[in-house]
């Protein structure tokens, strides 16, 4: 909840002022299908990305009638991290590495969001 929600609103709220000067400042929340759709067994960390969802909109709405500030979200996939081996550990499938995910974030807070504020984009 720490780093998923709270690190997520706290730093928002403080870089916000440096957003409100750009022409095109783009915000952009890591998500999880498991916060978009509850799974059992996932617990706080599907209740931490429900919690981003609901900032990713929240915010989006807020911001829209006052800047030009785009807030949106990444759902990246399957990642090859430690929680996933953990989580899965006999699936053999490829993974994302997480420096591969570098590309879609820049699509996602780029011109591929220009027009779209309180978005949700997939990376698959």
């Amino acid at each position: 909840m720490q780093v998923n929600v709270t690190a997520a609103f706290v730093l928002t709220q403080i870089l916000l002022p440096l957003l409100k000067r750009s022409a095109d400042a783009s915000i952009v929340f890591t998500a999880s299908q498991v916060g978009r759709v509850g799974r059992a067994y996932w617990g706080a960390y599907a209740v931490s990305k429900f919690a981003v969802e609901g900032l990713n909109e929240v915010l989006a709405q807020e911001l829209s009638d006052t800047t030009t500030i785009r807030v949106n979200s990444l759902n990246p996939g399957a990642t090859r991290t430690k929680l996933r081996r953990q989580a899965y550990p006999r699936r053999r499938q490829p993974y994302w590495p997480p420096g591969e995910h570098y590309r879609r974030v820049h699509r996602a807070a780029g011109s591929g969001s220009r027009g779209v504020s309180g978005g949700r984009f997939d990376a698959q």
